[in-house]
């Protein structure tokens, strides 16, 4: 496997204090064994390829799903849950300007179609996932950032007829938002969820619908002739079509179309012990509310209805041991700083997980060129709970024939291009996070 980001990255020790795993068991699904025949085999079990499966074994279709460690164990699993909009780093203004304004307006319809088709997914298969929250709430970090919340207030009542809730700073104290924020956008789009139960819960629809899932199966190799020739340690799977939904934990060779298309970068977590409501009183955070900040390295966060806080940020280029130190004396640091009557707090749980960017900062679901009967779907840049999810089922549509069921927007219809520098390419995003990290965003 040609990875970019060193072994330690795609090891156990990134995941291993993940709060999620201590909250359900993951079931034993056998490796694959031997010489399998499929129709579609489908390589990642997370949010995009197993909704990709549940919907083609629902049709019919003869699937199996390999998974190079157990399902949800990649970013699926180990991410902060929320299923909100978002999916593209691309800002409206590049959006219109590189792609045309019915384009941006289609994609931004297309977040929200995401986020409903996630939810009623949920609800229709019964899938416990701990789900919480009222939508979602940024907070703005400074004076000046009360503009774009302004902003992002408009452009969702435009684009998606859907009206959010402006909170100013005297009022943030008596909606349990005490903290140092200036102001609040509350948008009534989606919900908190756990987002492990979640996909063990899809991954359960998979296997009832007839759906093969084999854990500890990760390919080694793929071959294209009549069909594709997928190789694990113990198997041989002869499929007639291929789904490729591994996202940031993929390799730059299999297939080497993805070679420079995708760009991981880190996130981090932690997950405090269950607060005491005076300790919840003292602070004066109460919300159950998904929220984020809007820096450049945002932090994200929510009070769990078990009252634990979960908070997490985004950045990091480099992944070891010791990187992993400073991230959590970093992060830890941050949440401190946030929340000062918390200081004391424990976290017991911090944990690590690869998200992707593209070079265009949108994300692509559709064909793998060149490579006739193969598809993919990645870079949702740190919001696929949603738009991975929904992902999944469009290249199902795909493969069925059924192309136009769902909203596809153009802009996931456009294959990434390659980002410079090859398989040195985190550097090319070494000056932009040094600058960030200087100006304290």
């Amino acid at each position: 496997m040609k990875r970019i980001f060193p072994a330690h990255a795609y090891g156990d020790a990134p995941r291993e204090k993940c709060y999620w795993s201590s909250t359900i068991d993951t079931p034993d699904y056998p490796a694959a064994q031997g010489e399998i025949t499929a129709d579609v085999a489908v390589i990642g079990a997370g949010f995009t390829g197993l909704n990709a499966a549940l919907h083609l074994s629902e049709a019919g279709e003869d699937v199996i799903v390999l998974e190079a460690q157990t399902p949800g164990w990649g970013a699926s699993g180990r991410n902060g849950g929320f299923c909100c909009l978002g999916g593209a780093k691309a800002s409206d203004k590049m959006m219109k300007r590189q792609y045309g304004e019915a384009a941006r307006l289609e994609f931004r319809r297309g977040e929200y179609e995401a986020v409903k088709y996630a939810q009623a997914l949920i609800a229709e298969r019964g899938i416990d996932c701990d789900t919480h929250s009222e939508g979602e709430t940024v907070h703005a970090h400074t004076r000046e950032a009360i503009r774009n919340l302004e902003g992002i207030a408009e452009s969702v009542e435009r684009d998606l007829g859907v009206t959010s809730t402006f909170i100013p700073k005297e009022k943030l104290a008596e909606n349990g938002m005490n903290g140092p924020f200036h102001a609040a956008l509350t948008t009534p789009i989606g919900y908190a969820l756990n987002p492990l139960k979640y996909t063990l819960g899809l991954a359960a629809e998979v296997a009832r619908a007839g759906g093969r899932i084999s854990s500890n199966s990760p390919v080694l190799g793929i071959e294209q002739g009549d069909g594709f020739t997928l190789k694990t340690p113990t198997a041989t799977v002869r499929a007639k079509r291929l789904v490729v939904a591994t996202n940031a934990y993929s390799s730059d060779d299999l297939p080497n179309w993805m070679a420079g298309r995708y760009l991981p970068t880190q996130t981090n977590v932690i997950v405090t012990r269950p607060l005491s409501d005076n300790e919840i009183g003292a602070q004066g955070w109460s919300t159950h509310q998904m929220s984020y900040d809007d820096r450049f390295f945002l932090h994200y966060f929510r009070l769990m209805p078990n009252k634990r806080m979960l908070f997490g940020m985004r950045g990091g280029l480099f992944s070891s041991q010791a990187a992993d130190a400073r991230m959590n004396r970093k992060i830890r640091k941050d949440f401190e700083t946030m929340f000062p009557h918390w200081a004391h707090v424990e976290t017991p749980y911090n944990w690590h997980g690869l998200v992707a960017l593209s070079s265009d900062l949108t994300p692509y679901t559709g064909p793998i060129p060149e490579m006739p009967g193969a598809w993919t779907s990645l870079c949702y840049h740190g919001n696929g709970v949603a738009l991975g999810s929904y992902a999944g089922a469009l290249i199902a549509d795909q493969m069925l024939g059924r192309s136009g069921a769902r909203l596809h927007p153009e802009i996931m219809q456009r294959p990434h291009r390659k980002i410079p520098l090859g398989r040195f390419r985190r550097a090319t995003f070494w000056p932009v996070y040094t600058y960030a990290w200087l100006r304290g965003e």
